[in-house]
Order: structure tokens, then sequence, then C-alpha cells
């Protein structure tokens, strides 16, 4: 089968650019060769290609038409920070993995995203939505995470430890991202990710857990992702009671479908002292790097890379056409 790889790291492929440059994860581009190669190793024919004005054409050459309606071909999208790639797929009848326009704007707007599961019934931290930092903090308790409303990766994240120096957490929030701040309450305990596979009766696979261990700072900022020399230990899979596994695996689930998600995601929690779960977020558009949370969590339940990667493209294939690819 054919099936374009559409990634976005060349921004030059564009009319106008506003705004500030996303900085690009130190190991963004390996998961798209990554994935590439496993593609390749399924037996698929593949391109790469930027998410970009020229897309469509590009596409079109690569996949043309067939006369009689069949899929000539499908695209693997690696582009998680905008809606433009699918809703351009979706205009132009182009099959393709991972969460649709809809989806994707859900779950990029973090306050959303909290709002909508937690009318499900899921528990996630007290919040409020801040622009200037002096707005009633409510019933908050401190310490708390101020975050972009908007951001990836843990961008911008900061803990702040008493109300005097939340007015400057969230000016330097509005100030250097140019939106609104999340503000919500710190959950001191254990983090962990749930991965999904799959759509209707997801595929729950092994909890992994980041291990903090003796980090005076026990959050997954950016810094700790992509700068500090020492990788953040995981641990897989999480050591987790049956009752609360049954919690956590009902809440993701839970939040998976609110957010109208598609194929594979991944649900970041946290484990409070007295055992409490709560969702802090999801990811529509997961890392698939070797090493990320999601690829670890298929290995352990079995997969090789290679494997995983060509499952995500089964499972979409199937939603689409109700048959796995031939």
């Amino acid at each position: 089968m054919r099936v374009a790889v559409v990634k976005n790291s060349d921004f030059t492929g564009v009319i106008n650019r506003f705004g500030q440059p996303y900085p690009q994860p130190p190991k963004a581009y390996g998961a798209v060769e990554g994935v590439v190669a496993a593609l390749q190793e399924g037996g698929h024919e593949t391109l790469l290609c930027e998410g970009d004005k020229g897309l469509l054409t590009t596409l079109e050459q690569f996949m043309p038409p067939d006369p009689q309606a069949r899929p000539s071909g499908m695209v693997f999208n690696l582009e998680y920070r905008s809606t433009h790639v699918p809703a351009m797929l979706q205009m132009a009848g182009i099959p393709y993995t991972g969460c649709g326009p809809l989806a994707i704007g859900l779950t990029h707007d973090k306050v959303i995203t909290k709002s909508l599961i937690r009318d499900c019934g899921v528990p996630t931290p007290n919040f409020r939505v801040m622009r200037r930092g002096t707005e009633s903090v409510g019933d908050l308790q401190f310490p708390v995470v101020v975050k972009p409303r908007h951001e990836e990766c843990s961008l911008g994240l900061q803990l702040v430890h008493e109300p005097a120096k939340l007015r400057h957490a969230v000016e330097v929030i509005v100030m250097q991202y140019a939106q609104d701040a999340l503000v919500e309450e710190y959950i001191d305990g254990r983090e962990i990710c749930v991965a999904l596979l799959g759509n209707g009766e997801l595929e729950v696979l092994p909890f992994v857990e980041h291990d903090f261990g003796e980090r005076e700072t026990r959050l997954m900022t950016w810094e700790a992702k992509f700068v500090t020399a020492t990788a953040m230990p995981k641990i897989c899979p999480a050591q987790i009671g049956s009752s609360l596994a049954t919690v956590l695996r009902d809440i993701s689930v839970a939040t998976f479908h609110a957010c109208q998600c598609r194929d594979y995601a991944r649900v970041d929690l946290r484990i409070n002292r007295s055992g409490q779960p709560f969702v802090l977020e999801i990811n529509s558009i997961p890392s698939l790097t070797v090493d990320s949370s999601y690829s670890l969590a298929a290995m352990t339940a079995g997969h090789n890379f290679s494997s995983l990667v060509n499952r995500i493209l089964d499972v979409a294939h199937m939603r689409y056409f109700g048959i796995g690819i031939p």
C-alpha cells in the first residue's frame, strides 16, 4: 500500500507566518524516520512529505485518484500541533491515521479538554483561566501549576508555591506565548501514562510511570524532557493495584471518547498521596519515538516498534473501510 508520512518541520512552505516559531523537540525528526522505516518494513511504499500548502498536490501525484473510487493510499499523519493537515486531508477525501480536526482542536485547548472530561465525571485538578494573575483564585489550593493554554510538550510550565508569585508567572505566559494561562492545582504524587489503541472497544496498553526518584521538582517540564542530560526513567508496567487499575482504565477511555479521539492516544494522569487519580491531559497524537512512553507501553504488551506503527495504520484502515489492510 502507498503510505505518505506527513510531518511539519520546514516552515518555509507557507504564504505568511504569524506568531512565534514553535521549538521542535530534539527527537521529532528521528520519530518521523522511525515511522517511515517501520512502514517500509511492513511492505508499504512510502513518501515523506511536508504538511504545507503543497501537500495536496504532492499526495495527488503519489496516490492518484482511482477510477473505481477505491483508496489508492493512506496518510500516516505525524503533524500533531494543528488541525490544518487533517482538515486538508478530509476535504480531499484522503484517509489518514489519528484524530480528525475536531479532536485535535479540542485536545490542544487544555481548558476545553478539562471541561469536557469533568462534565463526564472524570476527575481533573481544579483550575482557573487567567490573563493578568490578579484574578480571584477562588478555592484553588497552592502550590499550583501555571502553563500556556494551548502549548505542547510542557512548554512554559511553572510551579508556583504562593499567591504572591502567581501574577508574575501568569504574565510570563501571556507575554511569551500570547495566550491565556491555565492555573491548576498541583497534584503531588505518581505520574502515569495510559496508552490507548483502537476505536470503539479500546485496547488499554500497560501503564507507564515516570520515576522522579529524589528529584526536588516532580514535574515533566520541557527541560526535563529534552534538555537535561539525564533522561527521566520510566517504569513499565507500573505497579498499580487491580482496583485502581480499573479506575485508571475507565477514566482514560472516557477521556478518549469525550475528546472525540481516534486510533491511538495517550492520557497523562497523577495519583495523589491518597490514591485518587486525576487526568492532566490527553495527547491526541502522542510521540512515536522508539523510547517514547507510548512505544514503551506497546512493547511491554508484545509489540515491536515496527508492528506498533503498522498496527496503528491497520486500525485506521479498519475505521475507514471496515477491514484490515489486505
